[in-house]
């Protein structure tokens, strides 16, 4: 029986359930409606759609770096308790996610949630999210997934807080030794512990540059307006090089630093210099939990007041 839009539509009002899932519900069903109902309650998706706007900002992050060291992925997915995040079933989970993101030639989540799902081939990724949530009973969320990979050098992972946080490190090098893997470590701890937007000043947007000088400058002529054209310029580009200093990775001050003045950038050349190394860092992914997502805020109180009140 041909599964028209119109059906589709009557299900998922009736249901609650994603569009997809009710297309797959009444293919499975041959278009029965009461069948197809039943197919989403059996595989756990109407559940699934009434946790959905819950907010999940809670969960864990993984990365996994391939025997090699030239590949590595990092996911995140939430949940919407930290409880959850601990629970060792959460924690498999997105270990799975993790293994589908280092094997996956997706590129972008839309593409990857409708992937075979490694760990049961009869599945989607979106499958096994649905399934999860059945199981879990809470809203649950593959946010995003990064994959890079390094033919000159390896990659390294490293991950903080049990999972809060995991940072990725490119290395370009043509020499792999454990002092320059340990190197690598270090500065993928840096990226986890100083939060850097970009590993180097190449990758500041120009245009923001230039309105962050103009901004500046004003400041500048407010604060010394008796000053010429050299101290204006001067004021500037010091403050400039102070916020470079503080959201490029390389141009930040190593934490490990003895003098407390050695930049990320002139540690990594003491390394390359040491191991007789050309050393670069290419790049890094940082992923926090729950970065950027708007918690809501609970009062407990207050619910079981309203639900009183009812």
């Amino acid at each position: 029986m041909a599964i028209t839009a119109a059906m589709v539509k009557e299900l998922r009002e009736q249901s609650g359930a994603g569009m997809m899932d009710c297309k797959k519900a009444l293919t499975a069903t041959d278009g029965d409606m009461e069948k197809a109902i039943d197919y989403l309650r059996e595989n756990g998706m109407v559940k699934a759609a009434k946790k959905a706007d819950r907010i999940a900002a809670e969960g864990l992050c993984e990365g996994l770096v391939s025997e090699d060291g030239k590949t590595a992925a990092v996911v995140e997915v939430n949940s919407e308790t930290d409880f959850v995040a601990k629970n060792d079933l959460f924690k498999g989970f997105v270990h799975d996610v993790a293994v589908q993101a280092l094997a996956t030639e997706s590129a972008d989540l839309d593409a990857f949630m409708a992937e075979t799902w490694k760990a049961d081939p009869s599945k989607t990724v979106q499958d096994a999210l649905v399934a999860e949530i059945a199981v879990i009973s809470e809203n649950l969320k593959i946010r995003r997934f990064e994959k890079i990979s390094e033919e000159n050098g390896f990659i390294t992972a490293y991950t903080h807080a049990g999972g809060k946080i995991v940072v990725l490190v490119d290395v370009e090098t043509d020499v792999v030794n454990d002092a320059i893997k340990e190197m690598a470590k270090n500065v993928a701890m840096q990226a986890a512990a100083m939060r850097p937007k970009y590993n180097s000043r190449a990758e500041v947007d120009q245009e923001y540059l230039e309105k962050e000088k103009e901004v500046l400058l004003a400041a500048a002529k407010n604060e010394k307006p008796n000053a010429n054209d050299k101290i204006w310029n001067g004021m500037v580009m010091g403050r400039i090089n102070k916020e470079l200093a503080e959201i490029c990775l390389q141009d930040q001050v190593y934490v490990k630093a003895e003098d407390g003045k050695q930049t990320v950038n002139k540690y990594v050349a003491q390394v390359a210099k040491e191991n007789g190394a050309n050393i670069s860092i290419k790049r890094f992914v940082r992923f926090e939990t729950g970065e950027g997502i708007e918690k809501r805020q609970e009062n407990f109180a207050e619910e079981v007041a309203a639900q009183i009140r009812k």
